[in-house]
């Protein structure tokens, strides 16, 4: 477990309330924790809508230099209300860059998972896991699925479903499909896993499937799922 950052108190501008909060840090391709820098001064704003540009921001690393896509703060407070941290010097995906070339997957070092408590962490753990492999330009994807999230990265789509609904075999065959409109590859991550019919039609298609734990690790489902965690992007 990563630790967190320096405690900050946060005032809920619905109802009032104080908190403590300190941001979580995330693993970088490296291995060093990286976690945003709160502001002090800034304020606390109510979510009201979702936005993948809103969501994220570019953090440093502070060890190897690498700039990487990672989830905005955020804190539920007791009234209802979702607070959306202001970060120092914080910039939107829509202002990063172009992201590091990726290091040789040998040069791995081991990957450090995410825990899942809600819908929005199972995706932090997908796109985490996706940079670990080596993809990049992570974002939301263009064309929304029809059940889950859909995240997509440079040569790759992949579908996120945080319910406890186990994949159907048409949650499978439309994100090939749509993947296929892309000419990307896909994949899909699961925290219920699949239906036996969708495994089976994801070996046909080469789709390689992915169960998401509570701890936020990836556990491969399939040879092809397995092939990519061993390997990384090629």
């Amino acid at each position: 477990m990563w630790a967190m950052s320096e405690s900050v108190s946060v005032r809920c501008p619905a109802c009032g309330r104080e908190h403590l909060y300190a941001a979580p840090s995330y693993p970088c391709t490296c291995g060093a924790p990286v976690a945003p820098p709160l502001d002090r001064h800034g304020t606390a704003t109510a979510v009201t809508h979702r936005a993948w540009a809103e969501d994220w921001i570019t953090l440093q690393c502070g060890s190897c230099g690498r700039r990487d896509q990672w989830p905005r703060p955020e804190l539920g407070c007791e009234c209802g209300t979702v607070l959306r941290l202001a970060v120092a010097g914080q910039t939107t995906t829509a202002q990063a860059g172009t992201e590091a070339a990726p290091a040789p997957a040998q040069r791995r070092r081991p990957f450090q998972p995410v825990t899942i408590r809600t819908a929005r962490d199972a995706v932090t753990a997908a796109a985490v896991y996706l940079r670990w492999l080596g993809y990049r330009d992570i974002r939301r994807a263009d064309q929304r699925p029809p059940s889950g999230i859909g995240i997509a990265a440079r040569g790759l789509l992949a579908q996120v479903d945080p319910t406890v609904r186990p994949a159907s075999l048409r949650d499978v065959e439309c994100l090939w499909l749509t993947a296929m409109t892309e000419s990307a590859s896909c994949a899909y991550f699961s925290l219920a896993g699949y239906a036996t019919d969708a495994r089976a039609r994801a070996d046909t298609l080469g789709v390689p499937l992915f169960v998401l734990d509570l701890t936020g690790a990836p556990q491969p489902v399939n040879s092809l799922a397995d092939e990519l965690d061993a390997t990384g992007v090629r």
